[in-house]
């Protein structure tokens, strides 16, 4: 997910909105002869044993994509509101999907939300995000992405080189040709939108077949979602998120200081948050403002929407799912 650091350290609109792309207008220019893939190319043949050969061959195929490069330098998260951000993930079309989604899944959802501790509605609701229960899962090769982003998009060259080489593992370990897997524009992939390295780190086998496959096989997504919230400390039957009153106009260095939880519910309580619903007041939580449709939100977030955003490092993003599920549990009742 968000850069995404999980399951799309940047999964944020990945499948959903910025996959397009218009081959028409996009730079006709392999990596054949870029001195920085020939640099890559050895030090994958010297340290992973991959054929020289085959590199040459699949680097002369990658192909930069300027949209690529427009794409990540301008996320949906950056640049919306939360109002207009909301409107695009809480959808009557989203939500009843995520109904069926977890009708027909119903069996894997029970079952991961056991083992894992992770609520299926939460399950569900990334995946709804993330790529529309599937069916949004990129139109970029994966292999194109991670080249344009690893050698010429320099602000994160070295994040996306170190995904580059674990694509191409995780390819060779999945018998996959990395010129045939398609993804989002920062090279995420399958129902939960994981980069490479989070693809080898957390996606299981959900269904014993000796092949985790989150591309095609949404009980193997399940699993690899819920698996990666619970790696990254998802407290189980914890708060999400509480809306909060406030008295007065609060201190602007309280608000979205932090995806983290830097205080105490108790703390904020005393600078004038107010949370609608109880809390155990030694929870920990950030205070947060969002520009809603109606004006200023003011939000609670506790330690598990600190876990939503480790899938992608935005508060708009944690919010559309937490409310996503809730909005998919109440419509399954």
């Amino acid at each position: 997910m968000k850069m995404k650091t999980g399951l799309l350290a940047v999964g944020l609109f990945l499948g959903s909105l910025s996959a397009y792309s218009d081959s028409n207008l996009e730079t006709d220019v392999n990596y054949a002869d870029n001195q920085a893939t020939i640099s890559f190319i050895a030090e994958m043949r010297d340290e992973h044993g991959f054929s020289q050969q085959e590199l040459e061959e699949w680097f002369a195929s990658a192909t930069k994509k300027q949209s690529i490069i427009d794409a990540i330098s301008r996320p949906a998260e950056k640049a919306l509101t939360w109002a207009e951000y909301r409107k695009i993930f809480l959808t009557k079309l989203r939500i009843d999907k995520g109904v069926s989604f977890w009708d027909v899944n119903a069996d894997t959802l029970t079952k991961a939300e056991a083992e894992f501790g992770v609520p299926a509605e939460i399950i569900v609701a990334i995946i709804g995000v993330e790529t529309l229960y599937g069916e949004r899962q990129g139109r970029y090769r994966v292999i194109d992405a991670l080249s344009t982003l690893a050698f010429d998009y320099p602000p994160r060259s070295q994040f996306f080189r170190r995904e580059l080489k674990e694509f191409l593992l995780l390819a060779r370990e999945q018998k996959h040709s990395p010129l045939e897997l398609q993804g989002s524009y920062a090279g995420a992939m399958g129902y939960g939108q994981f980069i490479p390295s989070s693809y080898r780190a957390y996606a299981v086998d959900y269904t014993d077949d000796g092949f985790a496959d989150i591309w095609t096989n949404p009980d193997d997504a399940i699993g690899s979602v819920a698996n990666y919230f619970k790696r990254h400390g998802w407290k189980t039957g914890e708060a999400v998120a509480v809306r909060s009153r406030v008295d007065n106009t609060p201190d602007a260095n309280l608000v979205n200081q932090s995806l983290k939880p830097w205080a105490t519910v108790a703390e904020l309580k005393q600078q004038g948050f107010i949370p609608v619903k109880p809390l155990n007041d030694s929870a920990p939580a950030a205070a947060i403002l969002l520009n809603g449709e109606w004006g200023d939100e003011y939000w609670l977030g506790l330690y598990n929407f600190y876990v939503i955003t480790r899938d992608n490092h935005s508060r708009l993003f944690a919010m559309a799912v937490w409310q996503l599920s809730q909005e998919i549990a109440a419509a399954r009742k």
